[in-house]
């Protein structure tokens, strides 16, 4: 059950992914200029990435034993705290001076942390011989698509849609949270239960997919667009019947359930000889692995900061993309609807990433002994192709390098949390994994507000403070 109630308040819990959406009306209400608006997004990514709190919360263990469900109730009070106020601002009822707008848009951003912080880490303890795929399906990165679905069938304005994410993700929190807990760490699992939430996971995205798709070539009324939502709703709640089925199996397939669990050992203890030396090809990373570093001793290691290097210029470079998206668009005469189609197919490539690099890693970590570093480099290089497609201005060329940026930016995401378990151990994992994860900001900070945001207002009229294609 735990896993379930994980996954549902991730479908939620992505909020920061939906800044292309209210941005322009937040730039309108507040009369901002691109810079001025980077510098808001650059808080919000600071806080949805340095979620060095949230771990140390994660790592206490008072009376000998985590409570998870605190680390999810301070997130989601963080969450009102920020959204609510940023709300208030967009409507009109208490404006906010720039500083205090960054700091709104920090704690309910810093939410979005406490809520991964707890779900990731309760799901890698509780499965830890599949990391790769439970972090692929915690960390989904669906829940942007999700909460743009429901805007659209909604259909609100871009202020309400702040309220509903100041509402929304905290109440969703507060009824599951109770149920997030760590498991007895010798207590075995069917690996089937893996295996339909990652088939719920697949069947959500490309049903996401398909209703995007078609939202954008079709006129849906609104009907059929509430019928689609109905259905995308029972998708999503469908992780908790699967709990309640394998949670209570019936006496005949209990002894099936024990004789499958008995070859899944056989097979691993084989396994385990295969991909002994498999994170890079060293035994002196294994072992940094067993010592269960903390914080201060992770960042005096070179793994560690070539992990962050890597992750400054991968994922500082996709939030740059994702946070302009709809500047990007605007200037290359994309209209609101195609940008706000493209943040919602942003969540479904970020998922194909995320879960595909963890799907993957894992077989070629059991089986082929490829470790998940490589898989890094690969990614790198896919996306420095994606932002080359962009720049060059043709047609389409959005669509394509938005679709490799972020495929290539959800894999990071699934593949440093594997990663740092691997090399540092799970004691203080979610507070080292999330040290790391500061690179993201940093990376977004030099390239978003220091280089995308300055070309951007240089191009941009004397008179305006936005470029578009006939301007160009």
């Amino acid at each position: 059950m735990a896993l379930a109630a994980s996954a549902l308040i991730q479908c939620c819990a992505g909020s920061s992914y939906c800044f292309g959406v209210y941005s322009p009306a937040l730039k309108a209400s507040q009369r901002y200029d691109q810079s001025a608006l980077d510098a808001v997004a650059f808080f919000k990514d600071v806080g949805a990435n340095a979620g060095v709190l949230s771990g140390l919360l994660a790592a206490w263990a008072p009376w000998g034993r985590r409570r998870p469900w605190l680390v999810l109730l301070a997130g989601a009070l963080l969450c009102v705290a920020g959204y609510l106020p940023m709300w208030l601002a967009v409507a009109g009822v208490a404006p906010a001076p720039l500083p205090l707008m960054c700091l709104y848009m920090l704690l309910a951003a810093q939410a979005q942390t406490f809520f991964n912080t707890a779900d990731v880490v309760s799901a890698v303890e509780n499965f830890p011989d599949r990391r790769g795929t439970v972090i692929g399906i915690m960390k989904a990165g669906l829940s942007g698509a999700i909460l743009v679905q429901i805007y659209r069938t909604l259909h609100i304005d871009p202020s309400s849609f702040i309220l509903m994410l100041a509402v929304l993700p905290t109440a969703v929190t507060l009824v599951l949270m109770y149920f997030v807990d760590v498991h007895n760490p010798n207590e075995r699992y069917n690996k089937k239960f893996l295996d339909a939430f990652s088939l719920i996971a697949v069947t959500v995205a490309g049903y996401l997919m398909i209703l995007i798709i078609c939202g954008q070539i079709f006129s849906i009324s609104s009907a059929v667009q509430s019928i689609c939502f109905v259905v995308l709703l029972i998708l999503v709640m469908s992780p908790i019947a699967v709990a309640l089925k394998f949670q209570t199996p019936h006496e005949e397939s209990i002894s099936e359930q024990r004789t499958g669990l008995l070859r899944e050992e056989v097979a691993e203890d084989s396994e385990n000889a295969t991909s002994s030396t498999a994170l890079g090809g060293s035994d002196q990373d294994l072992s940094a692995g067993k010592e269960n570093l903390n914080v201060l001793q992770a960042m005096c290691k070179l793994n560690f900061w070539l992990l962050f290097l890597a992750m400054a210029c991968g994922m500082g470079s996709g939030l740059a993309t994702v946070n302009n998206i709809s500047q990007i668009g605007g200037s290359l005469g994309y209209t609101t609807k195609e940008t706000s189609t493209l943040v919602s197919l942003w969540s479904i490539w970020n998922f194909s990433g995320r879960f595909g690099a963890g799907f993957i890693s894992d077989h070629f970590l059991r089986q082929r002994g490829i470790g998940r570093p490589f898989f890094i480099g690969v990614t790198l290089l896919i996306m420095s192709a994606g932002h080359a497609i962009i720049s060059s201005g043709l047609p389409a060329s959005l669509y394509i390098g938005s679709v490799l940026i972020g495929m290539c930016y959800g894999c990071q995401w699934a593949l440093m949390p594997s990663i740092t378990s691997e090399i540092f151990g799970l004691n203080h994992f979610g507070t080292i994994f999330n040290m790391v994860a500061v690179a993201s900001p940093v990376g977004s900070y030099i390239l978003s507000v220091r280089i995308v945001g300055y070309i951007y207002d240089i191009e941009s009229p004397p008179d305006e403070q936005s470029c578009n294609k006939e301007v160009l």
